[in-house]
């Protein structure tokens, strides 16, 4: 049997740095054993066929070996399966259809995480911007979108984040990702 996964590479083709083509993205998984590698934008979302299995973490740690060794630098990646990104679009705890894209985030967490890692911050103080918990998920409503949210620089702090791998999708790129991956 086979499970269809979203990776979500960290930090690629965003400033000049760490230039990854989609389309070479597309070929390293092929040739990984990955059936229907496809990409979706260049900002590091892939989706590919692999066999039920091998985990969520193994993908990941094998697609970061392969894209160091092609591309000579390492970018952090998430793999999460079809089913868990439905499980994240359906539990969204804000009114996602009457937002706009741009206004609801997703950053998606390498493991779980405790509410009390935030206990520090003030969520007050950003008001009317919110953020709530999932399963290795934190979703985050700026209405403003992300470029001014001073919300999201607060919770990007390296403290908050400590020991894990986070990467940000909008809302739009979290239906797309669960869209593709057969739902």
């Amino acid at each position: 049997m086979e499970i269809t996964y979203a990776a979500l590479l960290r930090g690629i083709n965003v400033g000049g740095g760490k230039k990854v083509p989609m389309a070479e993205l597309r070929d390293l998984l092929t040739g990984l054993g990955h059936t229907g590698a496809t990409t979706y934008l260049q900002s590091g979302n892939a989706v590919f066929t692999a066999a039920s299995g091998t985990g969520e973490d193994a993908l990941a740690a094998e697609l970061e070996t392969a894209i160091e060794e092609r591309f000579g630098f390492r970018v952090d990646c998430l793999v999460r399966s079809g089913p868990y990104l439905r499980s994240v679009r359906d539990a969204c705890p804000f009114p996602a259809g009457r937002l706009e894209g741009r206004q609801l985030h997703v950053t998606f967490f390498s493991g779980p995480v405790a509410a009390d890692r935030f206990a520090a911050l003030d969520a007050d103080a950003f008001r009317p911007e919110e953020f709530r918990l999932g399963d290795r998920a934190l979703y985050l409503y700026a209405p403003e979108g992300l470029g001014r949210s001073k919300l999201a620089v607060a919770l990007s702090r390296p403290a908050l984040n400590r020991g894990l791998v986070a990467t940000s999708r909008n809302w739009n790129t979290v239906r797309k990702l669960a869209e593709l991956t057969g739902g």
